[in-house]
């Protein structure tokens, strides 16, 4: 397997710990400042990033401005988890040429735009993206009082440890 799949499978099973502590109010829970997002909105928007890729409907581009949205994923566990493993079965069955080149069209403040990417830089660039998410997903639950027990959750790797630096 290519080991952007595997720190990507990685990364993303983090969502399964997120969805084992949480019930349906919390997933959706939209109270903490200052952007009153939720945790579900979060997952979702991770998910939605990955199934852009996986089920593009062209060989040759992939629209991220073109995702599910399913408000049912933000706010039932159960369909949650149901996406997250539809996702990773996917990811665990891939035989994409990492090198290969597509255009990925997104919407990166002035309209939507074409730019040129491998298979490979798109895949890393999702997994840091999901990394960017779990970060804001660490400060909404710590708003709610939750605690997940992964002292990694929301750090990039290449984030210094200060227990190892100082």
């Amino acid at each position: 397997m290519n080991d952007i799949i595997v720190s990507t499978l990685k990364t993303l099973n983090k969502t399964n710990q997120i969805i084992s502590i949480l019930n349906n109010d919390l997933l959706c829970n939209a109270t903490i400042p200052p952007y009153r997002s939720s945790i579900g909105s979060h997952i979702r928007h991770i998910l939605d990033f990955y199934d852009c890729i996986l089920n593009r409907a062209s060989e040759a581009y992939i629209d991220l401005t073109l995702r599910r949205r399913s408000v049912l994923v933000e706010t039932n566990c159960t369909e949650a988890l149901k996406y997250y493993k539809a996702i990773t079965s996917k990811l665990n069955n891939i035989t994409y040429n990492f090198e290969d080149e597509i255009y990925v069209i997104d919407d990166l403040g002035n309209g939507k735009i074409k730019i040129r990417y491998t298979i490979g830089a798109l895949f890393a660039q999702a997994n840091s993206h999901t990394i960017h998410h779990y970060a804001i997903i660490n400060y909404i639950m710590n708003g709610l009082e939750l605690e997940i027990k992964d002292t990694s959750f929301g750090y990039n790797p290449t984030t210094p440890n200060k227990i190892l630096i100082g």
